[in-house]
């Protein structure tokens, strides 16, 4: 049953493994891979602080060359469930679209690539190489306890990869628009700004340190850091929220915070974006406050891990999934860089990873779903890649 990407999916959404819990996900995934041969093991991560998550990876094949499958069993809350036309759980069909949470992200990549590896072995008997999936239960929540430590423990156990597909919804209109071949870096911190406090009527007493913290975020978010790379489009810092603690309309504060994260190109790499907003904080720390005290005073806390820029030039790997999407779908998939982060930016450090899978315009949405035809024709793509793939390798 597992070549029927439409069961998959049914069985995948009906448990609900809203991070970080397994809600039973990875067990349907396991029953649906064991009967095709995989090796499947369960992997718990723990960190302080954060919840233990559950991963999974198994493994089909024993020699290379290796191909990975890489993504989530977990999703977002449902929101108002009483908002949804349909339960967020039971994976109901209406108009020729499932609806569900996970549907699109990322359920149905799951299920579609288990029916494809299904359909490559019935047609063509086991790979002559390995073929395993590498899932994890935190990819929508802190990203701690799942991809990055089930690589290392995989890693450690001896486990090497010649290419990755993470089934991330990377279409943005219709399923063969684009692969995702690289992604922005991502840094965030928090800046805080030291005054003196005061009554409002007596400002000659006071020091008030949001003059100084508005100067600094204008500074980071203009000028531009950059305009953009050949292949990525520009760096961009957008201040997220800044806050004094105080609530007294007659109380200058004594000190305020704001927040910010920047998406930067290959212009950059993390130390020296972030090396760049220091000097442009310290630029601002003389002549934006009032008060006579000397320079302002402020700290800042990066968050941790920043996100590394990084873009995929594996010929084999692209070639063959470009070309199973022209083939099944007509269409010339768009190489792009564009969007967020993902765990493919863990990967990257393993072997060469690009990203495809459902249309993404539902994702995280009340109503989260996928029209069904499009279940088929990804299925069908996979399988189109995974031939493609390991007929290259051998050749």
């Amino acid at each position: 049953m597992s070549k029927d990407p439409i069961e998959n999916l049914r069985q995948l959404i009906r448990c609900p493994s809203v991070t970080p819990a397994e809600g039973g996900a990875l067990t349907a995934l396991s029953a649906q891979l064991s009967p095709l041969g995989f090796h499947v093991e369960r992997m718990v991560a723990e960190d302080e602080d954060t919840p233990d998550i559950e991963n999974l990876y198994a493994r089909l094949g024993s020699e290379g060359p290796h191909l990975m499958f890489a993504g989530h069993t977990d999703v977002v809350p449902v929101g108002d469930e009483e908002a949804w036309s349909h339960p967020p759980f039971a994976a109901d069909i209406a108009g020729g679209e499932m609806y569900g949470r996970g549907a699109v992200d990322m359920k149905g990549g799951v299920a579609c690539f288990t029916a494809a590896v299904a359909r490559y072995i019935e047609k063509h008997g086991a790979p002559k190489g390995s073929i395993s999936f590498l899932i994890t239960g935190d990819e929508e929540g802190p990203a701690v306890n799942g991809t990055i430590k089930l690589l290392q423990w995989a890693h450690e156990k001896g486990e090497r990869w010649d290419a990755c597909l993470v089934g991330e919804p990377t279409n943005p209109d219709e399923l063969g628009d684009m692969i995702k071949i690289g992604r922005r870096g991502s840094v965030s911190g928090t800046v805080t700004v030291f005054g003196v406090q005061g009554h409002v009527a007596y400002p000659h007493l006071a020091d008030n340190p949001v003059r100084t913290a508005l100067a600094m975020a204008g500074a980071l978010m203009d000028p531009p850091f950059d305009h953009g790379t050949d292949d990525f489009q520009p760096s961009n810092l957008e201040v997220t929220s800044l806050d004094t603690g105080n609530r007294a309309t007659n109380v200058i504060p004594a000190k305020v915070s704001f927040a910010f994260n920047i998406r930067f190109n290959d212009a950059w790499t993390a130390e020296s974006v972030m090396a760049e907003i220091v000097r442009r904080l310290d630029a601002q720390t003389i002549g934006s406050h009032r008060g006579g005290r000397g320079p302002a005073r402020y700290e800042i806390v990066w968050a941790e891990r920043p996100s590394h820029v990084f873009l995929t030039r594996d010929d084999r790997l692209l070639a063959s999934l470009a070309s199973a999407i022209r083939d099944k779908t007509g269409k010339e998939p768009k190489l792009s860089t564009t969007g967020g982060t993902s765990d493919a930016r863990f990967i990257k450090d393993y072997c060469p990873v690009v990203e495809f899978g459902l249309v993404g315009q539902t994702m995280h949405m009340v109503d989260e779903r996928v029209p069904i035809a499009d279940l088929e024709a990804l299925t069908r793509i996979y399988l189109a890649f995974i031939e493609r793939w390991f007929a290259d390798a051998a050749a």
